[in-house]
């Protein structure tokens, strides 16, 4: 059978990591899963070490600092690469994406997708515990990255998402410009432009209800940046 992986991007997440994992494991038994971690000061990747030392399915890598969101994708991937895995899934670790939609994703991979997105904005998928003010800055961001950057995908933002082994392969072959969230609009941008077969898997994503959320006033003007870039490179 082939090896999966499920890379998490973390930074003081010692609230949700060891559920996480777990409902990972009890969703999709067979899969790995690596925390990557940028020295959590909350004893996040110290959580993971432990936790190690009887999960054999469970790794993480730790890194000096807060590097952000896109060397991180672009670490997992490397690893993914390094240990002949067949597809790389990324997720958050906040519980936003939920873990019993890993299989669909990468039954859709399995079924020729070389991506498979977990969408809140196709039907069938929803969004729970948002203020509506958030809702409408989410919906106007993907609105805007569509069309100026010609994506037929609908959820452009969204970081639940399983890239098969050419896509990973793809990926790698240049660095990322963008380091935050903004990295899922370039790196969803490559695939698209390099004609690759993308699925949109409905998903319901949630609200945090344990720690803070990553998403700041300084990564939306990245965000906007980052369209603006690419619309120019196309």
């Amino acid at each position: 059978m082939a090896r999966q992986l499920v890379c998490i991007p973390t930074y003081n997440e010692a609230d949700n990591i060891l559920a996480l994992v777990e409902q990972i494991h009890q969703a999709a038994p067979e899969l790995d899963v690596l925390v990557i971690d940028d020295a959590s000061p909350d004893g996040t990747g110290d959580l993971v070490r432990d936790r190690m030392l009887k999960d054999a399915h469970l790794e993480v890598m730790p890194r000096p600092g807060k590097l952000g969101l896109g060397t991180a994708y672009m670490s997992g991937f490397a690893f993914g690469l390094q240990h002949g895995y067949a597809t790389v899934t990324t997720m958050d670790a906040d519980f936003s994406h939920p873990p019993g939609r890993i299989p669909a994703l990468l039954q859709a991979v399995e079924q020729g997708a070389q991506l498979a997105i977990g969408s809140r904005y196709v039907p069938g998928g929803a969004i729970k515990g948002w203020p509506i003010n958030r809702r409408i800055l989410s919906a106007t961001a993907n609105t805007v990255a569509r069309s100026m950057l010609r994506l037929r995908t609908h959820d452009c933002t969204g970081g639940f998402r399983c890239y098969s082994l050419r896509a990973v392969q793809y990926l790698v072959t240049r660095p990322l410009r963008s380091s935050g969230y903004s990295a899922l609009v370039e790196l969803l941008t490559r695939c698209e432009r390099a004609k690759m077969a993308i699925v949109e898997v409905p998903i319901t994503f949630m609200e945090r209800a344990l720690g803070q959320s990553k998403i700041s006033q300084r990564e939306i003007f990245r965000a906007m940046a980052t369209v603006i870039r690419l619309a120019g490179r196309s």
